[in-house]
């Protein structure tokens, strides 16, 4: 652009003319020499993250609002987590997007504005949390006692798992397994969380075991330095977590939000060791002391045993004693006995002779006449019966015996011979309908063929034109110089060369044939009427 804008000013007239992209540009530069570095501080409100990672945010008091981008690289290095209505300070630079015409701060750094403004969204997500339900009481699990691996989430490289494996050591070897991670700064959440479901997510008699509780550790820090572990993800990480979960983060006077969603809260990360794992030498003085224990309550239970077996050997009767009782019973029944069986005898004396009076022989006779006059009777009853069926099957037989003679079955068959001669002629006579009609629905799909033949367009003066491998070329756009194609008559073919560019519709250029072979069509017609219907009767 050979002039300015200010010279353009100064031109002719009073209403000097200058493009859009001028004014903007011009918007642009002012805009960025004057506010080439600013701080800004207010609150966050319209938050908004797209696929490609960069952060488009809103700050705002209570009569202004001014638009703010950060690019994906600045984005990705934040420490906090920019949320709706924290108050902010962000550091950029002001410059324009002509393409809305608006302005908007290139924010290069944010930061919370002070200690206020993370205590006050600390307690908004305390509270958040614990209408959820995350901080329950009934949501944790209690500690095992004698753990045989201890997961612990930490820094490798710091004194906090050296401050712990020494605490494993003095109290009770064990091992224990370190999920390396960052305790501090970008990516410190999410490195947490993922730790945490990790050993969740180990199987039992993997490669890699699985631990029995998981310790969150981390030394003292600001409250910016312990930040990572108020985040959402951790949070939610450690109250799903099915395996207990010890936070060992910051000093006592410390406390984070995972202190109240963990199943224990460790002072420091040395008393979350000690916590873990009970004290080998006590376990040792315990044991000795059931031990002690186990043997005077056993020996107490034996003496007990003994006085009470004792006192009921005292209070026995003499052997003696009790057989004499029994002696005198066995005599008493064998007297009774003796009477019993006289008098069991004359009872049963008695009662035969009274049963042996309804025996005498002229009753006997009595009932042998009454049964043989019920015998005869039921004989004279038999033999009616037995009359009276074989009349009924002679009748029968007799007019069974009628139908049987030879003049009725010589006409039973006749009737049936008339009748099969009958069914020979119809079935004759539908089987030729049924050849006709069949002929007939075959001679019009033959006319149909035909009629659908692309044989039949050719015969009506039309070409078909196909390039060197058989493709049908349907447009002139389709050939090139130089191609050799066949061209399909009704009655051969054609191969030809075109030299011409036929694609090109107002300059025509004709085709010249420089190599022709003329090719008789197959006939691939339909045989005749009368052929078809020769072979038909051949079939028939």
């Amino acid at each position: 652009m050979t002039e300015t804008l200010s010279d353009k000013r100064l031109g002719a007239g009073n209403a000097p003319e200058f493009s859009v992209s001028e004014l903007s540009g011009a918007i642009k530069r002012s805009l960025e020499d004057e506010f080439e570095h600013v701080r800004v501080r207010g609150e966050l409100g319209r938050i908004s993250r797209p696929a490609s990672g960069h952060l488009y945010l809103d700050l705002k008091d209570d009569r202004a609002v001014i638009a703010g981008v950060m690019w994906k690289g600045v984005a990705q290095r934040l420490a906090i987590k920019p949320e709706q209505g924290m108050e902010v300070i962000a550091v950029g630079r002001v410059t324009t997007f002509p393409g809305q015409s608006k302005y908007q701060l290139v924010i290069e750094s944010l930061e919370p504005a002070g200690v206020g403004a993370l205590m006050a969204l600390l307690e908004a997500r305390k509270k958040q949390f614990a209408e959820e339900g995350l901080f329950d009481e009934a949501r944790k699990v209690p500690l095992p006692f004698l753990p045989r691996i201890v997961g612990i989430v930490t820094s490798p490289s710091g004194a906090v798992i050296r401050d712990m494996l020494h605490g494993f050591d003095e109290r009770f070897p064990t091992r224990a397994i370190v999920w390396p991670v960052r305790v501090q700064g970008e990516g410190c959440a999410p490195e947490v969380a993922a730790a945490i479901r990790g050993f969740n997510q180990l199987k039992a008699g993997g490669p890699v075991p699985r631990p029995d509780v998981i310790i969150v550790a981390r030394g003292g820090g600001s409250l910016e330095d312990l930040w990572g572990f108020n985040e959402e993800i951790v949070v939610r990480a450690v109250a799903d977590s099915a395996l207990p979960v010890i936070s060992a983060v910051g000093h006592e006077t410390d406390w984070t939000l995972i202190d109240l969603a963990a199943d224990a809260r460790a002072p420091t990360p040395t008393k979350a060791a000690e916590w873990a794992v009970p004290k080998f030498g006590d376990l040792v003085q315990r044991t000795a002391e059931y031990g002690l224990r186990a043997q005077h309550t056993v020996r107490r239970c034996v003496e007990s045993a003994r006085a009470h077996l004792r006192a009921a050997a005292r209070g026995l009767p003499r052997r003696e004693n009790l057989l004499l009782s029994a002696r005198q019973q066995f005599d008493d029944v064998e007297r009774r006995l003796g009477r019993g069986l006289i008098s069991n005898t004359s009872l049963h004396a008695m009662r035969h002779a009274r049963i042996s009076g309804r025996l005498v022989p002229r009753l006997v006779e009595m009932r042998i006449a009454r049964d043989r006059e019920r015998l005869a009777q039921c004989d004279n009853r038999a033999r009616h019966a037995l009359l009276r069926t074989a009349g009924q099957r002679r009748t029968r037989l007799e007019s069974v015996g009628g139908r049987l003679r030879p003049s009725a079955l010589r006409s039973r068959l006749t009737r049936g011979q008339e009748i099969f001669v009958g069914v020979v002629a119809r079935s004759h006579a539908a089987f030729a309908n049924a050849v006709v009609n069949r002929r007939r629905m075959l001679d019009s799909q033959g006319k149909l063929l035909n009629t659908l033949s692309y044989q039949g367009v050719l015969a009506r003066g039309f070409a078909l034109v196909r390039d060197a491998k058989g493709k049908t070329l349907r447009k002139a756009a389709q050939i090139v110089p130089q191609q050799s194609i066949e061209i399909e008559f009704a009655d051969g073919r054609v191969m030809a060369n075109v030299t011409g560019d036929p694609g090109q519709a107002d300059k025509p250029a004709p085709s010249k044939v420089s190599e022709m072979t003329i090719e008789k069509p197959k006939d691939e017609r339909r045989p005749s009427r009368a052929a078809r219907k020769s072979d038909q009767g051949s079939l028939f």
